[in-house]
């Protein structure tokens, strides 16, 4: 469509082709945003030869807000050091008092601070049996806290009570937690409390993937691979590898090997990789590593 057809396009009913003005107020295909309509009515009639346009622009809007790169990780930065968090969970710590996610760094010079008391890095919350542990998890819940809610929902989903996890996931996604929408999307592909549901694994997947998941993100890749989009699945890998995913990386360098990614691409993936790795690193955590190793192997 030219821009001179386009514009006339947006200044005209798509149906009867009255003109907009103070008196007629033409309002959006609120899926596409290609037409306007004056009316309900003109916009139900015209859905017939709208319909394939339509589903054709909704799909790349879909796919411009799927591949666009994200800043950084779902994770985002640890709330006491301000550095990003490594997307290995190993190397964090879930608060249940305040459900801030602590990088091991801040949460072992805490432990050096206060000794054995295990006191909130954060908020500074010190429970003192496990019973004020749940009481403090189900006061996040009640304040419509997602992640208190997804945590929960993983409590349950480790009893095996699958139909509870459900519930709590699709609470938490109803809050906008990243995390709930990877959580639906195993349900759905191992059909624990749900049954098994390709289309809805997918949608949950993307929704993760759209808000930095790099793992879900990896998984879209694996799945667009096995489909036999490798175009697709080069652009996943690469979004993923760029923000310091390492299975993704070796996606990518096998892909290379194959013949489907450039040389340049590769070493623009690989520089990217590096430094989200590197910007997660601080003395503070790699000391916190050194301690966890000694304490692991027994020191």
């Amino acid at each position: 469509m030219s821009d001179r057809n386009e514009a006339d396009a947006l200044s005209c009913c798509a149906s009867c082709g009255i003109t907009g003005g103070d008196d007629i107020k033409l309002k959006n295909c609120t899926a596409c945003y290609l037409v306007k309509y004056c009316s309900l009515e003109c916009q139900k009639n015209h859905r017939p030869k709208h319909k394939r346009a339509c589903k054709k622009r909704m799909a790349e809007l879909r796919d411009e807000l799927l591949f666009k790169q994200p800043e950084s990780t779902h994770l985002g930065d640890c709330p006491i050091c301000m550095i990003p968090l490594p997307i290995d969970r190993g190397k964090t710590t879930t608060m249940n008092c305040c459900s801030k996610i602590i990088c091991n760094g801040c949460f072992h010079a805490n432990e050096r601070i206060v000794g054995a008391l295990k006191q909130c890095p954060f908020c500074r919350f010190e429970p003192s049996t496990d019973k004020d542990i749940y009481e403090q998890t189900m006061k996040r819940i009640k304040a419509n806290d997602p992640v208190a809610m997804r945590r929960e929902g993983t409590e349950n989903y480790f009893k095996g009570n699958y139909i509870s996890a459900l519930k709590w996931y699709n609470k938490a996604v109803e809050l906008g937690d990243v995390d709930a929408h990877y959580k639906l999307a195993a349900l759905y592909h191992q059909a624990q409390g749900v049954e098994k549901d390709r289309e809805k694994k997918i949608h949950h997947w993307e929704e993760a993937a759209i808000g930095g998941h790099p793992i879900a993100r990896h998984n879209l890749g694996c799945e667009e691979w096995g489909s036999g989009n490798i175009e697709r699945a080069v652009k996943h890998f690469t979004i993923a590898a760029n923000l310091g995913y390492d299975e993704s990386i070796k996606a990518l360098m096998d892909n290379f090997t194959d013949g489907f990614v450039s040389k340049d691409d590769l070493a623009a993936a690989l520089r990217a990789h590096q430094a989200a790795v590197d910007a997660t690193k601080s003395p503070q955590r790699e000391a916190a590593e050194e301690y966890n190793r000694i304490r692991r192997n027994g020191g």
